[in-house]
C-alpha cells in the first residue's frame, strides 16, 4: 500500500478544519497509509523583518527535512509550483506507483511558505492556485484532492 505523508507547519486550530481532516483521513484509509506530521511554527514577532522571516523559514526547513522518509518522492506545496488538474494529479500519482514509488510526501509550509532548501529537496513543486489560502485550509484542500485522485484512479463517480 502507498504511504502518503503530509508534513506541515502548525496545528489545525479550528474544529471544522480538524473535522474535515479526520473525515478525509478516514476516506483515504482504503487507498493509502496516511501519515500527517505537524511541526511547530517558528515564533516570529508581530511585524517581522525579512531577516527574521528567513531565519524562521530556515529553522522550519531543517525540521521538515529531518522528517522526510528516505526514498520518498517529495512535493513542495508552493506558489511557484506548477498547477495541475485533479485528473493530472491522479495520473501522476498512478505513474509514481507504476515506477515503484511506495512513499510520497507533500510539504505544506507555514504562513511565510517554505525555505529554499526544502524547495530544492522537492522532486516536484505543486501550486493549488494563484489565489492565496491559509496554510491550514490548504491541508484540507490537499487531503480532498488526494481522495479525489484515488477516486479518479478507481473509476468512481466522485469526480464529475
Amino acid at each position: 500500500m502507498l504511504n502518503v505523508n503530509i508534513i506541515c507547519i502548525g496545528k489545525l486550530k479550528e474544529n471544522y478544519l480538524r473535522d474535515a481532516q479526520s473525515e478525509y483521513s478516514k476516506r483515504l484509509t482504503p487507498f493509502c497509509k496516511l501519515n500527517i506530521i505537524e511541526l511547530d511554527e517558528y515564533a516570529l514577532p508581530q511585524n517581522p523583518s525579512d531577516a527574521q522571516i528567513n531565519q524562521g523559514l530556515e529553522k522550519e526547513g531543517k525540521q521538515i527535512l529531518q522528517k522526510i522518509p528516505a526514498g520518498s518522492f517529495v512535493y513542495a506545496m508552493c506558489i511557484e509550483g506548477k498547477q495541475r488538474s485533479s485528473t493530472d494529479l491522479s495520473a501522476e500519482i498512478d505513474a509514481l506507483k507504476v515506477d515503484g514509488k511506495s512513499d510520497i510526501t507533500f510539504i505544506i509550509g507555514g504562513s511565510f511558505g517554505l525555505s529554499d532548501e526544502v524547495k530544492a529537496r522537492a522532486d516536484r513543486k505543486l501550486s493549488m492556485s494563484l489565489m492565496t489560502f491559509p496554510h491550514q485550509l490548504a491541508r484540507v484542500m490537499l487531503l480532498e484532492q488526494l481522495y479525489r485522485s484515488f477516486q479518479i484512479s478507481s473509476g468512481t463517480k466522485y469526480h464529475k
